[in-house]
């Protein structure tokens, strides 16, 4: 059965975005997005809320940038040919390989996981999340610590979610001091 990720940067206090709404501190180093280029490789399919979605619209049209590196070229090469399933109350229609929820993530999940398919099923955004979690539907949890306390905003996992218990299966430290943690859910 393909597995459920959730993966994202978050500040050492444990927000995704800061109280001013900016991210602008998860900006990867060469090392760290190196790491994301290759994370990627092993995803089948990209679940994400309206405001992931729309933060990462720029990749759809980024190779047309000039100031674009080799590593970005090979990130768009990955990104955009990967299918994506966007959920929001208020887009009428996406671009790319994109297409709108037709169901809940619960039920989207069940949907993928019946389908032939290869990959990790991988989730971004914190609310979006907070829905698979509340269902025990997420396998794996990827943390891309920043070394920066941002004092609010949206945090990395809700307040509400239920207990789960975690094992270990990655720590990595980044020249940037970022901190990547993986833990598998245990079952």
């Amino acid at each position: 059965m393909r597995s459920v990720t959730y993966s994202m940067g978050a500040s050492l206090d444990g927000y995704i975005v800061g109280p001013d709404g900016g991210f602008d501190w998860t900006e990867p180093d060469p090392d760290v997005f190196r790491f994301w280029i290759e994370d990627i490789r092993q995803v089948g399919v990209h679940l994400m809320g309206r405001r992931l979605y729309e933060t990462m619209l720029y990749w759809e049209t980024a190779d047309q940038d000039p100031s674009i590196d080799a590593a970005g070229l090979e990130w768009i090469g990955l990104w955009n040919p990967l299918p994506k399933v966007v959920f929001s109350t208020t887009l009428s229609q996406v671009e790319g390989n994109a297409r709108l929820a037709s169901g809940s993530v619960a039920e989207e999940i069940e949907r993928l996981r019946a389908e032939p398919g290869e990959g990790e099923i991988a989730i971004g955004g914190a609310t979006l999340a907070a829905e698979a979690a509340a269902a025990d539907l997420i396998d794996e949890y990827r943390i891309m610590v920043h070394p920066v306390l941002v004092g609010g905003g949206t945090p990395f996992f809700p307040r509400h979610e239920r207990r789960a218990d975690l094992e270990l299966v990655e720590t990595r430290t980044f020249n940037s001091r970022t901190v990547l943690l993986r833990y598998r859910v245990a079952r």
